[in-house]
């Protein structure tokens, strides 16, 4: 079994965009240290090679939310063929979420509203189209890289269901929640306030798609108690748009400290699912992934201790168990 320190010391043995997190999220270091290390996402590793991939006019792979010329009627589409990662709206995740400086990027959102339109109904880019989950990572790439996102906010608060949560299928008639569709959503909510400091209006809204996931244990559907779906316990990165329980949890954590609150009890049964996928030497184990065309890969394959899943794992219990003993003290 290795020690927290012989895990800390593997995972600070890795590219930028996860080594600067480390250093701040589990080593504690000083604010130089990591924002010299968040640098270099820019210039080198993982980072350095998806700007260098960015076209001419602002996008990468030629398109929106797919590759240009994707064929929507060929294999690639095909069920269980995967979304292709390479498009601009995931590369931008991507980099967003390795904590890219939106200065590397400067001129990007002008290029793309002058050039980037949605593959559902040519629609420019920063206004977002008609599903839930594109218009929270554009929300939230947006902020980030200083576009006019401003009329999304109010799309995504008239697009609530009756439940509290999000459904990018309500286009299709769905009336409610899906556990992908709100932790998405949420994701790019948190991200916007974190920016901006949002509005009651908001944090009303985000709230109760918390209680949404939260009354459901992060895990079980609501009218029969059951695993929502073999897919919530999956341990894969990159996480891209599927729920799973830790990126649940750790969207969790990051709100509530944003909020000041402790956690909250609810996410005891996610909690224990990620604390029992722990291995014996102190790592988790990537699990899949999830099919579909990439730039490159940047993790490990299935089977093989992940530095990514490890991190995300591992500041999920220290927040968690910090919790717990703090309120053992009192």
């Amino acid at each position: 079994m290795r020690t927290r320190d012989e895990v800390v010391a593997w995972l600070l043995d890795s590219d930028p965009a996860l080594r600067w997190q480390v250093e701040r999220d589990l080593v504690g270091a000083p604010e130089a240290v990591w924002c010299a290390t968040r640098e270099r996402v820019a210039v080198e590793g993982h980072g350095a090679r998806l700007l260098a991939l960015q076209d001419a006019d602002g996008q990468w792979a030629g398109g929106a939310f797919f590759p240009r010329g994707f064929d929507f009627a060929g294999p690639e589409a095909a069920e269980g063929a995967g979304q292709p990662w390479t498009a601009t709206t995931w590369t931008l995740n991507t980099l967003r979420g390795w904590g890219l400086p939106a200065r590397v990027l400067d001129g990007t959102a002008d290029l793309l509203a002058a050039n980037s339109r949605w593959e559902y109904g040519d629609l420019p880019y920063w206004g977002g189209e008609v599903d839930c989950c594109i218009n929270a990572y554009t929300l939230a790439n947006g902020t980030w890289l200083g576009a006019d996102v401003s009329g999304l906010v109010p799309w995504l608060l008239e697009h609530r269901m009756a439940d509290g949560g999000w459904n990018c299928e309500w286009v299709d008639g769905s009336t409610r929640s899906s556990f992908h569709s709100t932790l998405n959503v949420l994701t790019g909510i948190l991200f916007f306030e974190e920016a901006t400091g949002g509005d009651d209006a908001l944090r009303e809204a985000r709230a109760a798609a918390e209680e949404y996931l939260l009354s459901r244990r992060l895990l079980y559907t609501l009218s029969t108690g059951e695993l929502v779906g073999p897919w919530a316990t999956v341990f894969a990165y990159p996480f891209r748009w599927q729920y799973t329980a830790l990126r649940a949890a750790d969207y969790f954590r990051a709100a509530a400290r944003r909020d000041g609150v402790p956690p909250d009890p609810r996410l005891r049964d996610a909690i224990e699912i990620i604390r029992a996928r722990r291995q014996p030497d102190g790592t988790w184990i990537q699990e899949r992934r999830y099919p579909g065309r990439v730039w490159f890969d940047v993790d490990v394959p299935p089977g093989e201790p992940s530095k990514w899943l490890t991190f995300h794992a591992t500041r999920v219990l220290a927040w968690w168990d910090g919790a717990d003993a703090r309120s053992a003290q009192h």
